[in-house]
């Protein structure tokens, strides 16, 4: 595991990296083609089963999280950011053993993003997960799909949408749209660096704030307020 600057996380840990999405602005393939050494099968999908230990001794008790809300020695852990671990290409094998870790390790939280949101409903999370669904192409209906998947997860704390990078105008949007979810990030591309519209973002910010839902803006987005909202844990 490692310490990360991804603002709305501690902690990054990837048990399995590789995707097959082949986002033109993937950041993972990047880094995956400059380090070779640390990648030697490239971005093709890996499971590292030696790195299944590292969240039990990996987080110090006088540890103080990004999110308030977690006590002293709890940490947030962004789960396969180096790929996408309900994509179609993963063996189901693999993600068993990374919730088995995660059920193992309740102190802390773990998040999950994917593109994938339906393979969610394949599986029951241990409590301290928090699962989200990426969308960048944002119109209403990708994102009632996405949504309808994440509602139908067992048992995560928090459902959640990514809205990095936002590419396009978004649909207009009404608070019922975002009815069931507990968290919202929005965020823009960097390398190279496509910030979307300022009025993009308030189509997501308004309605999630007359719902009542927490709002994660990255600081790519050089917003004039810091707005860097957490929910609660349950």
């Amino acid at each position: 595991m490692n310490r990360t600057k991804i603002e709305w996380t501690d902690f990054t840990w990837n048990p399995v990296t590789g995707c097959l999405h082949n986002c033109p602005y993937c950041y993972g393939r990047k880094i995956a083609n400059r380090f070779k050494k640390l990648f030697p099968y490239g971005y093709a999908p890996t499971f590292h089963s030696e790195r299944l230990k590292e969240p039990y001794n990996s987080v110090p008790k006088s540890f103080r999280s990004r999110n308030p809300y977690l006590p002293m020695g709890s940490a947030m852990i962004f789960t396969v950011s180096m790929g996408d671990l309900f994509g179609a290409w993963v063996p189901i094998e693999w993600v068993h053993k990374v919730l088995n870790v995660v059920k193992d390790n309740s102190q802390h939280v773990f998040q999950f993003l994917t593109k994938n949101p339906r393979r969610y409903s394949w599986f029951a999370f241990p409590k301290n997960t928090w699962i989200g669904a990426t969308l960048d192409g944002v119109n209403l209906a990708n994102l009632y799909v996405a949504k309808s998947w994440l509602l139908r997860a067992k048992t995560p704390s928090v459902r959640f949408l990514s809205f990095e990078p936002l590419l396009k105008q978004p649909s207009v949007f009404e608070p019922d749209d975002f009815e069931g979810i507990d968290w919202i990030i929005v965020g823009a591309q960097t390398n190279p660096y496509r910030p979307p519209k300022p009025e993009w973002v308030e189509r997501i910010i308004k309605p999630a704030r007359e719902l009542g839902i927490p709002i994660f803006l990255k600081n790519n987005l050089r917003w004039p307020e810091k707005i860097q909202e957490f929910p609660e844990v349950r």
